[in-house]
């Protein structure tokens, strides 16, 4: 990946630099300590995947120099703060601005909030891929009824792939596996409308893992059908974290109001952004997790973006 940093403070600039090149996470093409210093141009000249940008500096603050390069930059955004105004955060979530650092630095925190901007644009990668091969697909004249169902499978994966990346789950184990289980539920409704009735986690945790392991032992399919729900466990409590930290930094964000109360109880909601407040280590053996919830309304969003 790479990354251009816009601070007016040489030793955050500095400090990011090393971080991103001491963990291979890419190559910084370039620097300004002034948002007045750089423009799309620039920027797409440098062909930049990740820009890393102040959001308060003299002469262009860092909400100014976004609405201005936003339009004709398709990268990433990341924005650093040492102010808690919630205001100002949640118009520049609306500029387009994909996740906050707060000052001072964390290591940890760049390099994971870093970590999940580039799984992101993997992913993101990946579905236009799939898209271009759909498109390609949906070309040719009446394709046999074997190719429409690829395709619809296909389509509910993409999809599904780009709601996990919205959520700050894409890089979990479990991602795979509830792709697994959009996979299977897509083939399920073509028998049996789900509106009709749901299959159990049980059926749908025991038929992905089938599956996955074709003919095997039926001890190893129990096993993996156990393991499998624990990955999707961990997988939905990531993106529990991920909403509720959304949430206590702007409370009116879009994405916060739309999916935390849709994908979760919201009592558990706020019970994860109590403990962000209170700067206690959320658990997921503490937090009630909804399994069937999520993964019925990951499937019904997921069937909506179609």
């Amino acid at each position: 990946m790479r990354f251009f940093i816009v601070d007016d403070d040489e030793a955050i600039r500095s400090m990011l630099s090393e971080i991103i090149e001491d963990y291979d996470l890419g190559t910084v093409v370039g620097e300004a300590e002034n948002g007045a210093a750089i423009d799309d141009h620039l920027l797409n000249m440098k062909a930049v995947d990740i820009l890393i940008i102040d959001l308060l500096m003299p002469l262009r603050d860092g909400i100014e120099t976004v609405r201005a390069i936003k339009p004709s930059f398709d990268g990433k955004i990341i924005m650093l703060s040492q102010v808690d105004n919630k205001e100002m955060i949640g118009n520049s979530y609306l500029l387009g601005v994909n996740y906050y650092i707060t000052k001072p630095i964390n290591r940890l925190e760049v390099i994971g909030i870093i970590q999940n901007v580039m799984e992101h644009i993997r992913m993101q990668n990946v579905i236009h891929n799939i898209e271009k091969n759909l498109n390609v697909l949906n070309t040719e004249k009446n394709p046999p009824a074997s190719s429409t169902a690829a395709i619809s499978k296909h389509s509910i994966v993409a999809s599904g792939q780009n709601l996990l990346a919205e959520l700050g789950m894409i890089g979990e184990n479990g991602c795979s596996d509830l792709l697994g289980i959009l996979d299977y539920l897509k083939s399920y409704e073509n028998h049996q409308p789900l509106e009709q009735e749901f299959p159990s986690l049980k059926d749908i945790f025991m038929n992905v893992a089938m599956k996955k392991l074709g003919l095997s032992d039926p001890n190893d399919i129990k096993r993996e059908t156990k393991a499998l729900e624990q990955r999707v466990r961990r997988a939905i409590f990531q993106g529990l974290h991920h909403l509720s930290s959304i949430g206590v930094t702007d409370y009116t964000n879009p994405k916060f109001e739309e999916y935390a109360p849709k994908f979760y109880d919201f009592v558990e909601v706020r019970k994860m952004m109590l403990n962000l407040q209170n700067n206690m280590k959320p658990s997921i053996s503490n937090s009630h997790i909804n399994i069937k919830k999520f993964v019925k309304v990951l499937y019904l969003e997921s069937k909506k973006r179609l």
